[in-house]
């Protein structure tokens, strides 16, 4: 269940708001589905891209531009790539929980599903010192008993529902919890993706800006907030990169953009909290 809040005054009344994402799968991606992908080196390398190049140009273009982000990390990136990751928080970004082994959240028991909460926690607090405030599940299959574990673990939002396209309250039982939702056609996958096992395509970066764009125009015209979601392994090619900047110059060109982490725009949803709507309280961890 969903239930819709109104959305609070963007700062410098701007006319919408924009958070760019990116989950840092790396290796993890491939090793849930068994230790045996290990002997496949060209599998693994693409994986390894990644951490190795795309994020360097994604903080390089970040930088470039004044925007800060939102990474949602698995805990084995954090553990296989801790230089990496820890770039990425040393350059101001926000890390968010990505699982510990991108384990699909509906593809596991409750024991499992708890240990990646688990250990994905114990991966960034012991990377970062500090614990993530938002989750976004794996795959983008969210479960009640993992949204359940969410709220009792003290996450202040997740990124991984499609109920609206405005921030809401996901409900499930007597919980809820902040949702910044996605949405397929708003994440870089479907564009660039591609591999020898699972197939895909790979359009023209052309085809997803047109398509961003259009949301962004839709956004704006609404104002309200939406997400991108991107992955270092595929946007973080040197002409994807460039792209992605030539995109972000062209929406502020079309309208006064707030550029904001998740958890800049929770931290001003729970603070600027219309009248009348009540977010769930913060819970202990």
């Amino acid at each position: 269940m969903a239930q819709s809040i109104p959305l609070p005054v963007w700062p410098g009344d701007a006319a919408v708001c924009v958070s760019l994402t990116f989950d840092v799968d790396a290796e993890s991606a491939q090793l849930r589905h068994g230790s045996d992908v290990l002997t496949k080196m060209t599998t693994m390398s693409a994986a390894r891209y990644g951490p190795v190049r795309g994020i360097p140009r994604i903080l390089e273009l970040l930088d470039s531009r004044s925007i800060p982000a939102t990474f949602y990390v698995p805990g084995d990136t954090a553990l296989r790539h801790p230089a990496a990751v820890r770039s990425i928080a040393i350059a101001g970004h926000e890390i968010g929980h990505h699982g510990f082994l991108h384990l699909h959240d509906d593809q596991a028991e409750l024991a499992g599903q708890r240990e990646e909460i688990d250990r994905g926690l114990g991966a960034l607090i012991e990377l970062t010192g500090s614990a993530p405030r938002g989750y976004r599940s794996p795959g983008w299959e969210l479960t009640e008993d993992v949204f359940d574990l969410l709220v009792k673990s003290g996450f202040d939002w997740d990124s991984s529902c499609m109920g609206d396209d405005r921030p809401y309250l996901e409900e499930s039982g007597d919980a809820s919890l902040l949702e910044l939702p996605v949405h397929w056609s708003l994440d870089d996958v479907p564009y660039y993706a591609w591999s020898r096992a699972a197939g895909g395509q790979m359009c023209d970066p052309d085809t997803l800006t047109a398509t961003w764009l259009a949301e962004f125009d839709s956004a704006v015209a609404e104002r309200r907030h939406v997400t991108y979601t991107m992955h270092p392994e595929f946007v973080g090619r040197g002409y994807r990169v460039a792209e992605l900047a030539r995109m972000v110059d062209e929406m502020r060109s079309r309208a006064a953009v707030w550029f904001a982490s998740h958890g800049q725009v929770a931290e001003l949803i729970r603070a600027g909290g219309p009248a009348g709507v009540e977010l769930p309280a913060r819970q202990p961890p």
